[in-house]
């Protein structure tokens, strides 16, 4: 491989490999390991938002379902948002122990780890004989939730060749819907049955998800920059060889990238710490972990909670009030959300990050002030115009939020933080949207009771907050490598640092005189080349 290295000193190991991908043109799927890899990815990894999709919609259709609300005493207000807000505080208990698991045990073992919780905790509510025993389960379901979503969106971003990242990591967020149309289609089969088994038969299908993700996860590599910086190099290479070129083991691209992987892990280790307090201290992680946390809020707080969760709460305050129809409105709501969302996936990672994001942010603002305005009218006038109107703009909210905050946020996520501190950088982003999550979960339905429509207002006021955000705080990280995007915002340190190195080879110049020349130019040329390299990774 020394003339691998030799060539990506002279021209740049990130320009190289991004280079040698484009000048792929054959499609992912007439390449038979690399269809095979992205097919697998589907039951293992983008599959993982299923258990989210299918919980958000379950827990909306069974709001709907007389037999849930007979069983449980009707739940409302607390009761109701307690029940929803368990999933989300046992994700809060459980996020310490993600980068640890996900790090040490690797991407695959991680998300097995995770599913298994998942599938004991659909089990317990499937076989609920109470109020206390169906919220406990809700948290054991939520304890498994984010090891599998950090490993799975970590494994996608790091298995997959460069060309289609962007695309994959988008899909991962699409799935969500798949989960979603099943569980609202089941409910609204199941609604008018008078058994228990009208509210089981959706709970024990929960567990559908983590069974495809731990019967197929065998069928996975690992990832190989995990591999690598765990001193396995050679299964990385083996790996890389057989999912990026096709078995070639002479591939130049494989080469080059296996090269900028390994060089970037080695870089990383010795300018980086990877503790948390160090997490803090430094600057750029400093930028990239108030970037997680503002990705975590605003994904749960900007209106997504309301429909996701209590959209049968929100049909009741515009006059929706028979079963059936509310079914029928979340079953349609989340179809349409399943079509924009893959649409978007697909074609997303042709624009810019940053201004697919002010798209989003901007859209919802407009629309979330009208979807106010309507409801204000209904609640005054009891208007169907106004009536239809909120229902157009529950509609219109889906593609909207889709086009950023779903389609990129992981994918974005991946991109902004290095692999040494991604674990812990996408549990950051976790920890945010579970709190962010609890709290909408556990406020909204006693917001809604209680406030009406000026309990919206609240949402428009933090939209407007996201737009400028965004606008001020978010970067660009489209078409770049991982590689590339390591040292995002480190690149004044590399300047300052590679200024010292060369004040340093003048003084000692200075001092030793031509003696120590031959040595000092060494020691200077070792150190340029470490900083360019850091540089251009």
């Amino acid at each position: 491989m020394t003339s691998e290295k030799g060539e990506a000193s002279s021209k740049g190991i990130d320009a190289l490999v991004s280079e040698l991908a484009m000048q792929d043109k054959t499609p992912w799927y007439k390449k038979r390991n690399l269809r095979m890899l992205y097919l697998f990815f589907f039951p293992t990894c983008i599959g993982v938002e299923m258990t989210s999709g299918f919980d958000s919609s379950m827990m909306n259709g069974l709001q709907a379902v007389d037999s849930f609300d007979t069983f449980f005493h009707s739940p409302r207000s607390t009761l109701l948002g307690l029940m929803s807000a368990m999933y989300s505080l046992g994700a809060i208990l459980s996020l310490p122990f993600v980068p640890i698991v996900t790090d040490r045990l690797g991407r695959r073992r991680a998300i097995i780890f995770g599913s298994i919780i998942m599938m004991i905790g659909a089990i317990i509510q499937t076989a609920s004989k109470n109020f206390a025993m169906f919220v406990i389960s809700r948290f054991i379901l939520g304890l498994g939730i984010p090891f599998a979503i950090v490993a799975a969106s970590s494994l996608i971003g790091e298995l997959s060749h460069p060309k289609e990242r962007a695309i994959l990591g988008s899909l991962f967020n699409s799935c969500y819907f798949i989960g979603a149309i099943v569980a609202a289609g089941v409910t609204l089969g199941t609604f008018k049955m008078k058994s228990t088994w009208g509210w089981r038969i959706p709970s024990i299908l929960q567990i559908f998800p983590s069974v495809l993700q731990v019967t197929f996860m065998f069928a996975l590599p690992e990832s190989p920059r995990w591999l690598i910086a765990h001193g396995r190099g050679e299964e990385a290479m083996a790996i890389l060889v057989k999912y990026h070129a096709e078995g070639d083991a002479n591939s130049e691209f494989v080469k080059a990238e296996y090269v900028q992987i390994e060089k970037t892990l080695e870089l990383e280790k010795e300018t980086s710490k990877v503790g948390w307090a160090d997490m803090f201290s430094q600057t750029g992680m400093r930028k990239r972990l108030l970037i997680a946390s503002f990705l975590g809020l605003v994904t749960q707080w900007s209106g997504n909670g309301l429909v996701s969760y209590f959209l049968a709460r929100i049909l009741d305050n515009v006059g929706v009030t028979d079963n059936r129809t509310k079914n029928l409105i979340n079953l349609a709501n989340t179809c349409w959300g399943f079509l924009n969302a893959t649409a978007l996936a697909l074609t997303i990672s042709r624009f810019k990050r940053r201004n697919m994001y002010l798209l989003c942010t901007t859209s919802l603002l407009l629309i979330f002030t009208g979807w106010t305005i309507a409801s204000a009218q209904y609640a005054m006038t009891k208007s169907q115009g106004s009536s239809r109107a909120v229902i157009a703009f529950i509609f219109l909210y889906s593609p909207a939020y889709n086009v950023a905050y779903n389609a990129l946020t992981y994918t974005f996520l991946v991109e902004l933080f290095p692999f040494h501190v991604r674990a812990k950088g996408i549990t950051i982003f976790q920890c945010f949207s579970r709190l962010a999550g609890f709290f909408n979960q556990f406020v909204n339905p006693i917001g809604i009771a209680n406030a009406g429509w000026k309990y919206y207002i609240s949402y428009c006021v933090f939209l407007a907050f996201e737009v400028v955000f965004v606008y001020f705080l978010f970067p660009e990280t489209a078409k770049k490598s991982l590689e590339e995007l390591a040292f995002l915002y480190e690149e004044d340190e590399l300047q300052k640092q590679k200024a010292r190195v060369e004040k340093e080879f003048n003084r000692d110049h200075q001092q030793y005189g031509d003696s120590s020349t031959e040595k000092a130019s060494i020691h200077e040329k070792e150190s340029i080349e470490k900083i360019e390299h850091a540089k251009s990774s």
